[in-house]
């Protein structure tokens, strides 16, 4: 949709898809930006602990 810029939500809800999928760095990268873009801190903290980091980046990971 023209001038649709995606919200904190919108990212949230693409990292859950990534996570359901397997894809956990997609996941972490996506809840990072929905993070970013929400305004309590404790929110966005508790969107990070939510989706941890993967152990590595790898290939097969992504």
């Amino acid at each position: 949709m023209p001038g649709y810029l995606p919200d904190s939500f919108d990212y949230l809800d693409a990292a859950h898809e990534m996570a359901h999928t397997g894809r956990p760095a997609l996941a972490r990268l996506l809840a990072e930006e929905a993070a970013t873009r929400t305004e309590d801190p404790e929110e966005a903290a508790r969107i990070l602990r939510r989706f941890p980091s993967p152990a590595s980046l790898r290939l097969k990971d992504c």
